[in-house]
């Protein structure tokens, strides 16, 4: 078959697109192929005899094959699929089918593989959605499962709409225009429920947090009627339409606002002074030291105290002993001798050893005058090496 030609791998997918969705997408993209395709012919040079002999390209099999060629997407398997599916039925409308069915998304989604309802209806058997099919749920909304064959048909109204059919101001909104066949909903003022306009004063009923007074919201004091909930070591903070809880400060058992002068009761390590709630100093109160450790001294903290080593001292396996560097090896006599001074002795060493030379050489020992020239020479070499002017300098500033 045609299509049969058409159809390569495909890519799977976890979940399938909805088929009427599919199906839409094949159609709109089979129609722009048309599109595509609708000035072209054969191109083989000779368009009269292939128009004669090969019937019209318009209505020509290669023009199918084209079209088709250009449908799916390389990775679209839904689109395969129902391609594969619905392959007679295409094929069918494009040879005869044309003329007598036009519109080629109704022929193939709703009258032929009936994935797909009108506008305006739902589920297997195309039902009006709620509200009309003319204008499903009043046009404030989206009726489910509209132009597909699944959905309940119900309206999800949208913002500021309500209703079975979404034709109804939902709370917080008031009706700001209406006519037969359309409604306008704007919001109220923050504080109301329901309302008559857009002012403080037009409220009908309220949100709760706020009571209504001579139509206006006033705010409900949660803290001050013992409406609120807070936990025991908390305190109550009224808002608008509402109430938070906070915690009390540090130093308070149970508390009537923030900070320590609000307290019940002072907590331990704090005592009243006046009407606040004051932190304790453990430390320079207790008649007898409260840290007894060796090398320990107190420090004084909010609502308590520490045990802390004494200056000079740490810690160590729970004990505060004096802070001391750990021992290190004596120093030879060489150590701290540096890299010039080094030179300078070798200099005085290869000084005395040339002078016990000479004078042996003075005596005419032909052994130690040899020996003599050798170091003299040695002396010489290494005074004319790189490192020369290191000596020469060490030499100079005497060293």
């Amino acid at each position: 078959m045609v299509l049969g030609l058409l159809l390569g791998p495909w890519c799977t997918v976890s979940s399938p697109p909805e088929p009427c969705r599919t199906c839409r997408d094949l159609a709109s993209s089979f129609l722009k192929g048309l599109e595509r395709t609708e000035r072209e012919n054969f191109g083989g040079g000779n368009t009269a005899w292939e128009e004669e002999k090969l019937a019209k390209y318009a209505h020509s099999e290669t023009r199918l094959l084209e079209v088709l060629e250009s449908v799916c997407g390389k990775s679209d398997f839904a689109c395969h699929q129902l391609l594969e599916q619905s392959e007679e039925h295409v094929e069918s409308w494009w040879f005869q089918g044309q003329q007598q069915h036009p519109d080629f998304f109704q022929w193939l989604c709703m009258d032929t593989l009936k994935v797909c309802c009108p506008p305006g209806t739902y589920g297997p058997d195309c039902l009006p959605c709620a509200g009309g099919h003319q204008q499903p749920c009043s046009g404030n909304g989206k009726c489910d499962g509209e132009g597909t064959r699944a959905g309940t048909g119900l309206c999800m109204c949208s913002l500021g709409y309500g209703g079975s059919f979404c034709s109804e101001c939902a709370d917080g909104y008031y009706e700001a225009a209406r006519n037969e066949s359309h409604l306008v909903c704007a919001e109220c003022y923050r504080a109301c429920g329901r309302c008559s306009g857009p002012e403080d004063s037009s409220c009908l009923r309220c949100k709760r947090g706020w009571a209504l007074h001579e139509h206006r919201c006033i705010d409900i004091d949660e803290c001050g009627t013992e409406m609120a909930h807070c936990r025991a070591n908390q305190f109550c903070v009224n808002t608008e339409g509402s109430y938070e809880c906070r915690d009390c400060a540090k130093a308070c058992v149970g508390c009537m606002g923030a900070g320590p002068a609000r307290c019940k009761r002072c907590n331990k390590g704090y005592q009243r002074d006046g009407a606040k709630c004051l932190d304790v100093d453990e430390c320079a109160s207790a008649q007898e030291p409260v840290c007894t450790g060796p090398h320990e001294v107190c420090e004084n903290t909010d609502g308590s105290y520490r045990c802390v080593c004494a200056e000079g001292h740490v810690r160590r396996d729970g004990e505060c002993v004096e802070d001391e560097p750990p021992d290190t090896p004596a120093k030879g006599f060489f150590d701290e001798v540096t890299e010039d001074e080094v030179v300078v002795l070798q200099q005085m060493f290869f000084g005395v050893v040339i002078c016990a030379l000479a004078t042996l050489a003075a005596k005419g020992d032909m052994v130690f005058t040899a020996i003599f020239i050798g170091a003299v020479a040695a002396m010489a070499g290494y005074w004319l090496s790189e490192r020369s002017d290191r000596v020469l300098d060490g030499f100079l500033k005497g060293r």
